[in-house]
This record gives structure tokens, sequence and C-alpha cells, in this order.
């Protein structure tokens, strides 16, 4: 089961670094929303739609998720693990790191992603490299 919610997790953050609607919006409940680092709330239609865009790889050059952290509750599921980016704009180079936690709720055999909440992490949180589960670099996947 968790295998599965990992394997999850993998296409979540490649359908970001793809920009690909279409797989993402597969995975995801009907009823879905997520909540960003401001706390807004952004349902599933608006959430979709910046999807198409979010990820530019001329802008965030380097990107992993790491620290991955999955627990199962019947059929109810916390997806946790942190993000690192950094990105690069008018030649000035940021690095930080968010961590999230996706809540996914299995229907009828599918697991279905109900709720993403983006919280962003102070330095003196941020994982250690050696947790990386996968990095991209310039929108690649690196193995």
């Amino acid at each position: 089961m968790t295998d599965e919610l990992r394997a999850l997790n993998a296409r979540f953050i490649h359908n970001f670094i793809t920009n690909d609607v279409g797989s993402h919006d597969a995975i995801l409940h009907p009823d879905f929303i997520c909540i960003t680092p401001t706390g807004a709330r952004v349902g599933r239609a608006n959430y979709l739609e910046a999807w198409a865009t979010g990820f530019d790889a001329g802008r965030i050059p380097y990107y992993d998720y790491r620290d991955e952290k999955i627990d199962v509750f019947g059929d109810t599921a916390l997806v946790r693990s942190t993000n690192k980016r950094v990105g690069s704009k008018d030649g000035v180079e940021t690095v930080g790191m968010t961590m999230y936690t996706d809540i996914y709720v299995r229907r009828d055999g599918a697991w279905k992603c109900i709720q993403a909440q983006i919280t962003p992490v102070a330095p003196a949180h941020y994982p250690p490299d050696d947790t990386i589960v996968r990095k991209y670099i310039k929108g690649h996947a690196q193995s």
C-alpha cells in the first residue's frame, strides 16, 4: 500500500515538473483543495489552471523532494515530504524549502488526493541531502 502511495507521490511531483494537467487531474479527488503557504484556499479548478504553468525550468533550475514519510490510517493516508527549490531571477539565486502534506482517501480501490497543504520550512529545519528521493535539474529527473 505504501508503495502505491510512494508512486503517486512521485507522479504528483513529476506532473508538477512537466506541467502535466491531465495526469494530475486523474489523481485528484473531485473535492480537492490546496492550502498555500500564505493560508489561501485554492479550489480544484483554479489549482489545475495554475498547474499548467507552475513549473518553469528557466526560473527553477534545481528542484528535489526529500524526507518522504507516508502513514496510512485505514482509507486515509498522509503523504509528507519536503521540496528544495533553487530559483534564479535576474541573475539572483534563491534557495528555499517547503514541506507538504497531501491527504489521500481511498474510494472504490483507488487513492485520490483530497487536500494538499504547503508550509515554508526555516533553514534550521531543512532535511539533509541524504534524504533526497529524486532531484530534477533544468526539469530533467536525475538518477
